[in-house]
């Protein structure tokens, strides 16, 4: 198989995930493999290993699972696992994100709590403190790192100093930053963190990932409220059986991401992702306030991973004009998700680079109908 022959994409995803990714990573996906296999157990063994090792130094400490699906899979696999029957959660939300785990939580009959802070605001800390002060039967505080309905990256660092002050277990929902981002969960005081393959690792969507302390799932067993969706199970099978997953597994989406983590080290690690990604945001943001674009957050709440602006005040704006001919012109976007202000969002993550930006910001001058 040659690579050069693989089709180009007619458009460059700037989402938040699914989003583009290389010849290479898709080329890794033209094989079949066997569930059983050695060879093929052997790259899940290996997966899981660099995960921990891209989370933490303290790799004896944690441990990480694989579960098929969405992302929004492995965060229910996380909170009906990971929470007890006569355990309590604490959420707090600012985003669509934060709410779906609160509707996690509710659909799983696991009681719940909810420190809402808005779309537009961080999460209040000073209300954290008080809430758990107030009420001894939390055990569990979950919270969104990088909320994606705005773009908003959440002090978890702050927020976990708290929770473990008093001594309750901390779950950060990570989907669009694992990866993407410097971090030490062992330093954030994370028990459990959740992320998905089709991220900032820049492989394909099929599965998501749970990176955990070890003792922590180890007393999870018996616990899920799902067969499926049972946290400790798929571990325990895992480690047990060396990389076998219960049911059947995404194997070509397995083998992209194992060849996404190969990339992700070329590129220089997280670290120089991140620079690439922040780097991909300032030209985006410099670009559009050129043009006479607001962002929706001030750039002290705002994350590198997928930026929201203000839709433009005019009769004659349409977002689906707008995205159409964005699109024709090799690029796609996202609306806006944020209930209290008209906006659309676009992603800086992906096998993107400044010079697609300030591509992007031309062909969005040429794009601005609404002007005449």
């Amino acid at each position: 198989m040659e690579i050069k022959n693989l089709p180009d994409n007619p458009y460059l995803l700037l989402t938040p995930g699914p989003l583009s990714t290389t010849k290479t990573v898709k080329a890794a996906m033209l094989r079949d493999w066997c569930t059983w296999d050695d060879d093929y157990k052997t790259i899940v063994q290996e997966v899981r290993d660099k995960l921990v090792q891209l989370a933490t130094n303290k790799t004896d400490r944690y441990t990480s699972v694989l579960m098929q699906g969405s992302g929004t899979f492995s965060v229910e696999a996380t909170i009906s696992t990971a929470v007890p029957e006569n355990g309590k959660l604490l959420v707090l939300p600012n985003g669509a994100y934060g709410d779906r785990i609160v509707q996690i939580a509710k659909t799983l009959k696991i009681p719940v709590v909810e420190n809402d802070s808005g779309e537009l605001d961080p999460p209040d800390l000073e209300k954290l403190e008080t809430t758990l002060k107030a009420d001894r039967a939390i055990t569990h505080v979950a919270v969104v790192h990088s909320e994606t309905t705005t773009g908003m990256l959440n002090p978890i660092a702050e927020i976990g100093k708290i929770v473990k002050r008093h001594g309750k277990i901390f779950i950060v929902d990570a989907m669009s930053s694992f990866g993407g981002i410097p971090m030490d969960i062992e330093a954030l005081d994370i028990d459990f963190i959740v992320s998905s393959a089709n991220k900032c690792i820049q492989g394909v969507p099929g599965f998501g990932f749970i990176i955990a302390d070890r003792k922590r799932l180890m007393t999870c067993k018996g616990r899920a409220r799902s067969l499926s969706l049972d946290l400790y199970d798929q571990w325990n099978t895992m480690e047990n059986d060396k990389g076998k997953w219960r049911y059947t597994s995404p194997t070509h989406v397995v083998r992209a991401f194992d060849q996404a983590l190969k990339e992700l080290d070329e590129e220089g690690g997280v670290a120089k992702r991140a620079e690439r990604y922040r780097a991909n945001h300032r030209t985006l943001v410099d670009g559009m306030r050129g043009l006479g674009f607001r962002t929706l957050l001030p750039d002290a709440f705002q994350g590198h991973f997928i930026t929201s602006f203000y839709s433009p005040e005019s009769e004659q704006y349409d977002f689906r004009t707008f995205y159409n001919k964005l699109k024709t012109r090799g690029f796609v976007i996202y609306p806006g998700k944020v209930s209290k202000a008209s906006a659309f969002r676009i992603g800086n993550i992906g096998d993107v680079y400044p010079t697609d930006m300030e591509r992007l910001v031309k062909t969005i001058a040429a794009s601005m109908f609404w002007q005449g």
